[in-house]
């Protein structure tokens, strides 16, 4: 029963870390790739879809990214929703194809970006807290209703301590990496 609660708490907290490797993948470097447009929605047929099931994107050279809509009405749809993200980026349509060109990273839009990832960073540290207050509950719930001892839920709890601190340790190694990818030149 602990064993479970603890498999399942590393299990989430794992899940916690690949998300926040996805959110930092998003922040974009000065490079142009085609992840970078995955988490935009734009409205379709009444419903919220992501671009890339839209459209086909690609990149057109290391410094642009292409956008090719499915239908054509779907072009002032698409430009709207990758002006109004929070990337930062100014779309051009070209009859059917918007291009998106990435702009060069200034000293300041490099502090910004910095804020960004560091509450992204945030953001998943307070998700596998979360978790280990999950665990814990479960552990308190299960000393309370008299199906484990004191001594195991104690052990229990501190061996989630010890994932916690694992997984904030590599999330924290996580943002340092994508600081000083930033930073670069």
């Amino acid at each position: 029963m602990i064993s479970e609660i603890k498999k399942n708490a590393e299990h989430k907290m794992q899940k916690s870390l690949e998300a926040l490797k996805t959110d930092l993948a998003k922040v974009r470097t000065g490079r142009a790739h085609s992840g970078l447009l995955d988490h935009i929605q734009v409205e379709y047929y009444g419903s919220m879809v992501p671009v890339n099931q839209v459209a086909n994107v690609s990149l057109l050279d290391a410094r642009t990214i292409s956008v090719q809509p499915f239908e054509k009405t779907m072009v002032a749809k698409i430009e709207k929703a990758i002006r109004d993200s929070d990337l930062g980026l100014n779309p051009a349509s070209v009859g059917e194809l918007i291009r998106v060109p990435m702009p060069m990273l200034t000293e300041e839009r490099r502090k910004d970006l910095i804020k960004i990832v560091r509450a992204e960073a945030e953001n998943g540290r307070v998700a596998i807290r979360n978790i280990r207050r999950d665990a814990n509950n479960e552990f308190k719930n299960l000393l309370k209703d008299k199906e484990v001892s004191e001594d195991d839920a104690r052990k229990g709890e501190e061996d989630v301590q010890k994932l916690t601190d694992k997984y904030i340790a590599e999330a924290d190694k996580m943002l340092a990496n994508k600081e000083q990818d930033l930073m670069a030149i």
